[in-house]
């Protein structure tokens, strides 16, 4: 993975180098600076596909044009072998790819990408292409300061630019001077009457979820590939599926102990899981206080104060942490609960519009979910690849109906149940894990609730009351957000970047975050008979 810096409307290489200067971390291999015209181009660069010789800005061999770009393409290899009796090709990079696609089909060419990317193509006479993937895996902001463009990977980065109000790039769109921005992507539109059949449905989901997961373990051979395992069923799908491919696959589980000595319950699952697919596994036991110690630098590269995603990035930093010590790339299972309906608060809505629920959730995780996965796996130079949300999973989830993500079985509403049912059965994963209870990320490490009783240690009424009073910009909710919002000033003093960060809204975290302890020992959920077994545990959601 890489960052990227540029200047549209004037060479300002002094910002541009700044701006790289605050993206180091997102790619420690390589930096390149190139200047055409009146604009200037930066990037640095993880390297992962065409190792040896994938540097950046990648210039035209007739100089005509050039890219930078932050990202993986997919599908590379079978768009390159078109292209290539048209152009003639200076690298084995999956992003130079990209460039000739656009000298070929113009700016149309971003709906042929399959991956996840932001870039930027320029040509020698002025003109350019911004373009961002689908859903938004891969961030980009832009701003404007004196007629001309700013835009980068990251918002701290931006702020070095002097801008007065930063923009998130849309998701799904492309920009050119000429038209503007083009949305050319949108998550499809509900049509849950054309999968009703459970089988017909579990066997798109096993023949789908397959090929994204495996598709995302591209890289060069010398290039190391994991998954994260906390032993949820999202990533110990991944995980299993990877495992397949990839002999004595890395996983990765991290956790705390109570005062007892016991193991948090993602630590005990993620074990079971790792002997099942035979994976070399790896695990991080953290304290409270390595918690404390780590939540400012979560906080600033976060580039976030949102309480819920705040709690879920710091157990994601001791990961990320652990798994760049074995990897580069690891898989990761973001996306799930909002294709297959996986959050507890949604047993109750109308199942009528369960599915434009979700698909709305999807339309949001560009700035929120995503945003954890990308600025912490970032900061320890690690890539993370999301195969949930590929567009074929997108588009099928949208296809399948409520009341197979939700099912009613023995008088419980079983959320992600056509997930579930999909790989049953199949030896993939010991059916403990397959129809284990759900638990919030936080909860499954044994962190739950560590940053509000920091916050009521550490903020009073009276101090939250003028931060929030002082902050009208910000959303500051309760005692954790507004100690959250003052350690995030720290890093990032200007309200230029206020409006571009995502607040995760309209969750019911009271139901989310209910205490759950030995998931492992619940009763599994199916339509045929069930093994006997604890059926007493209070309700939790899923990583």
């Amino acid at each position: 993975m890489c960052g990227i810096a540029g200047c549209i409307g004037s060479a300002d290489v002094d910002t541009v180098n700044r701006m790289l200067d605050a993206l180091v971390h997102r790619g420690p291999n390589d930096r390149g600076v190139h200047v055409s015209g009146n604009m200037a181009f930066g990037h640095t660069r993880l390297s992962i596909v065409d190792v040896a010789g994938g540097h950046q800005p990648i210039i035209s061999t007739d100089n005509s044009c050039g890219i930078i770009g932050n990202g993986e393409i997919y599908n590379f290899r079978r768009l390159r072998e078109q292209l290539a009796q048209d152009f003639e090709f200076r690298t084995h990079s999956d992003t130079e790819v990209a460039l000739h696609l656009y000298r070929k089909k113009g700016p149309a060419c971003v709906k042929e990408l399959d991956g996840m990317f932001a870039f930027c193509v320029f040509t020698e006479d002025g003109d350019y292409l911004l373009a961002r993937d689908p859903v938004g895996i891969k961030p980009l902001y832009y701003a404007h300061r004196d007629g001309s463009l700013y835009f980068s990977s990251e918002l701290g980065a931006m702020s070095l630019a002097g801008v007065d109000e930063v923009h998130e790039f849309p998701a799904g769109h492309y920009y050119t001077p000429k038209e503007g921005f083009v949305r050319y992507y949108q998550v499809p539109e509900v049509r849950d009457h054309l999968l009703t059949d459970a089988d017909e449905a579990a066997s798109r989901i096993r023949e789908t979820f397959r090929a994204s997961v495996k598709k995302r373990l591209l890289a060069d051979p010398e290039i190391p590939v994991g998954a994260f395992c906390s032993g949820g069923l999202d990533s110990s799908l991944i995980a299993a599926i990877a495992a397949e491919e990839i002999p004595n696959l890395h996983t990765f589980a991290v956790g705390m102990r109570d005062e007892n000595g016991h193991d948090s319950d993602d630590l005990t699952a993620a074990r079971l899981v790792a002997k099942h697919i035979d994976s070399t596994h790896h695990e991080l036991v953290f304290t409270e206080e390595e918690y404390y110690q780590a939540l400012p630098a979560v906080i600033g590269k976060l580039e976030s104060y949102d309480p819920s995603l705040v709690r879920c990035a710091v157990p994601c930093y001791f990961t990320c942490k652990l798994a760049a010590q074995y990897v580069t790339v690891v898989l990761t299972g973001e996306g799930a609960d909002e294709l297959f309906a996986g959050y507890h608060y949604m047993k109750h809505q109308d199942m009528s519009r369960l599915n434009q629920d979700c698909r709305q959730l999807i339309s949001t995780l560009h700035n929120i979910n995503l945003q954890r996965a990308d600025r912490i796996g970032m900061l320890f130079n690690l890539e993370l690849r999301v195969p949930f949300l590929d567009t074929a999973m997108i588009d099928l989830a949208m296809q399948i109906p409520a009341e197979l993500k939700i099912r009613d079985v023995d008088d419980a509403r079983i959320e992600k149940w056509i997930l579930r049912q999909a790989f049953a059965d199949t030896g993939l994963l010991p059916e403990d894990i397959i129809w284990r209870y759900k638990v919030q990320y936080t909860q499954g490490a044994g962190c739950e609730s560590l940053g509000e009783k920091l916050a009521e240690r550490e903020m009073s009424d009276e101090e939250m009351a003028e931060i929030k009073a002082a902050n009208p910009r910000a959303a500051i909710n309760s005692k954790e957000a507004a100690l959250y919002f003052k350690i995030f000033r720290r890093y990032h003093p200007q309200d230029s970047i206020l409006s571009s960060i995502g607040i995760w809204e309209g969750f019911n975290f009271a139901e989310e975050r209910a205490s759950t302890q030995g998931a492992l020992d619940n009763k599994r959920y199916q339509d045929t008979p069930v093994a006997p077994g604890k059926t007493n545990a209070p309700e939790g959601a899923t990583q």
